[in-house]
């Protein structure tokens, strides 16, 4: 377009006015994320690109609990698929019971402050033994370990886009009493309860991103894994339950045929049914077919990035159907001890865990697994697929919400498979996000939740010690990471659907962003491009200023000027991170209404006069009625007339 010469005339004579005046501006607030750009394998528009590709690992377990020494030994075979365009002479696995040694990473960087949360036994690692490679047939034996993660050799390369190769091994490791709040022993009156995972070694991830993903795991970094086909057996004393991830496929070998029984019972049961009530623990004959020797529990469970079990002869074990939307019908189970029985404990857990599965069903995406098994653990909660560990000692509200939390974790990341090492807001931040919304709907309300209200987390957001969402987990500060990765990530969420876009806006990109990247790989940059896509928004003010910094929300209101038929409001911004500024105007008869200004006002300036039309005369201003900004000044959100 052709500039008219008296604009051209008006500009030099503008410039020369003001030669000796610098103006600032507010565009590096608003600049593009370049990293985000698009390619074959990661769309710019926020899903998998025409040539998306990712690996596979299939398992084939056998292992054997020796209660007596607390240790477990075992063998597998991983079947490995290479759907990657370049060839692989080895591959990086991960032997995460390492971790539990003097002398591990892990150990040696966990800060004394820390190691209340992520303590763990010093005196386990695995022993690995017999391991074979294969590559058509041609059988390597060489591996080298490095702390958590072994490197294994192949004699010849897995072919690029389709080649497969075997791992197979043995492996035996103890069993930690303290599992670094992930795993461990809980001993009761009737025995002790195994919470057993990370327990074998699997593969890292190879990635279109970074190649070998092979972080160490230190502790506070969770977890990255493939996808794949999971076929565990788990042999124990003939007097143990054993619960596990996926579907049990035997069960007449290891149920009485009254146990069965009540397992079609409560299959079909919306209301909780007892398959072992708290008088029948020890009764094997009402509970085993056997009654001597071990028994065999088979398990399997498709397309999953994990697979864990518990087991104990201390269970109390009951059971109640889940309805899905699709009409599909999986169970709620959940083992306990005597300890953890009661009204207003772990006889609800069923109850809990079945309610929250059905509303994330409902809501974001149907659960895909057979069973949703809450054990009452050591472990204070984690979460694995289908199955979760909280603690034993959990009630009332907070058996609600570790139990909600853990079983929405097979959301994120178990159905969309994040890098939970790196960037934990994706996995606990989002899930903290839905937890929300799910207390809300709990039986009417029963539970509060303050996720919301972000006045109430101001005190952290000032601290000087604060850290930005993007702090790996294992750097966070351990006071922060409750913040970094869980309440500010699941905070700039609620904001983006209550405050900056609407629920159905947000709804719809999100449930696109979760069905597009189920049982892949999404980043960060996949995640922001998919909700500016599926919302039809430029949030890059908002990825910059929430989630990759330390930056703080500060509206103001500096001054209000009343005319005949107007007003002038003027807002101010001293914030890092700009914000639309929804405001409600109340008027001299009471009257009242509300009113957005786009975030683009703070584009050129950090001031903002708004003409507001009216011949009512205002008596109050308010910026964020509804105190979901954690605006770190809140003394100048509000205009009173005096």
């Amino acid at each position: 377009m052709r500039i008219p010469k008296f604009l051209l005339l008006f500009c030099f004579s503008s410039l020369t006015a003001f030669a000796q005046e610098v103006v600032p501006n507010n565009q590096s607030k608003f600049d593009e994320i370049m990293y985000r750009r698009g390619n074959v394998y990661r769309s710019a528009s926020g899903v998998p690109g025409p040539q998306y590709w990712q690996n596979r690992a299939d398992y084939n377990i056998d292992v054997e609990l020796d209660e007596k020494a607390n240790v477990l030994k075992g063998k597998l075979t991983m079947t490995y698929h290479n759907n990657s365009p370049e060839e692989l002479n080895y591959v990086w696995m991960y032997v995460e019971q390492n971790r539990f040694t003097e002398d591990s990473r892990g150990t040696l960087t966990t800060p004394i402050e820390g190691r209340n949360r992520y303590a763990g036994d010093t005196d386990g690692g695995f022993k690995i033994s017999s391991l074979s490679a294969k590559v058509k047939g041609d059988a390597s034996s060489k591996y080298l370990i490095t702390d958590t993660r072994m490197q294994v050799f192949f004699n010849e390369p897995i072919a690029a886009k389709g080649g497969i190769a075997t791992v197979s091994m043995n492996f035996e490791f103890k069993i930690p009493e303290e599992g670094m709040d992930r795993m461990g022993q809980l001993k009761t009156k009737d025995g002790i309860i195994y919470s057993v995972a990370q327990w074998y070694p699997r593969v890292a991830v190879f990635d279109d991103v970074k190649g070998w993903n092979t972080e160490p795991y230190l502790g506070a970094g969770e977890f990255y894994l493939d996808y794949g086909d999971y076929d565990f057996k788990v042999t124990v004393p003939y007097d143990f339950i054993v619960v596990g991830s996926g579907e049990l496929v035997n069960p007449k070998e290891v149920l009485s045929k009254e146990l069965q029984n009540r397992w079609d019972k409560a299959s079909q049961s919306d209301k909780t049914v007892y398959l072992i009530a708290p008088n029948e623990i020890g009764n094997t004959k009402l509970t085993r077919p056997s009654q001597n020797g071990k028994t065999t529990w088979h398990f399997r469970i498709k397309n999953s990035r994990d697979a864990v079990f518990a087991a104990s002869r201390g269970f109390i074990w009951d059971a109640a159907r889940i309805n899905l939307p699709s009409g599909k019908k999986a169970v709620a189970q959940s083992v306990y001890t005597k300890e953890s029985d009661g009204p207003k404990a772990w006889s609800r857990s069923t109850e809990y865990t079945k309610a929250s599965i059905e509303n994330y069903s409902s809501k974001w995406f149907e659960y895909p697994y057979p069973n949703a098994v809450n054990v009452a653990s050591n472990v204070g909660g984690m979460e694995y697929p289908g199955v979760s560990f909280c603690h034993a000692r959990s009630k009332g509200q907070d058996l609600w919400e570790v139990t909600d939390h853990e079983f929405g974790h097979n959301w994120f990341p178990m159905i969309v498979g994040s890098n939970e090492r790196l960037y934990a807001w994706m996995d606990e931040g989002f899930n903290t996000f839905i937890n929300h919304y799910s207390t809300l709907e709990f039986n009417k309300g029963e539970y509060p939740s303050d996720a919301a209200k972000g006045r109430n987390q101001v005190f952290w957001y000032r601290s000087k010690n604060r850290e930005g969402i993007n702090t790996y987990p294992d750097v966070a500060r351990p006071m922060n990471l409750g913040y970094t990765a869980y309440s500010k990530p699941a905070l700039g969420l609620i904001m983006l659907r209550e405050y900056i876009l609407g629920a159905e806006r947000f709804d719809n990109a999100f449930k696109a962003y979760i069905k597009n990247w189920s049982y892949k790989h999404p980043q960060p940059s996949d995640f922001f491009n998919a909700m500016e896509n599926g919302a039809g928004e430029n949030l890059n003010w908002f990825w910059r200023g929430w989630f990759m910094g330390s930056g703080n929300i500060d509206l103001g209101i500096s001054n209000v000027v009343q005319n005949q038929d107007s007003a002038i409001i003027t807002f101010t911004n001293k914030g890092d991170v700009p914000m639309p500024i929804v405001f409600k105007v109340i008027y001299e008869d009471d009257s009242k209404e509300i009113k957005t200004l786009p975030v683009e006002v703070w584009q050129r300036t950090n001031e903002w006069e708004y003409l507001l039309r009216s011949s009512k005369k205002v008596k109050a201003v308010d910026i964020d009625p509804s105190r979901i900004l954690p605006d770190v000044d809140g003394s100048n959100n509000s205009w009173i007339k005096e």
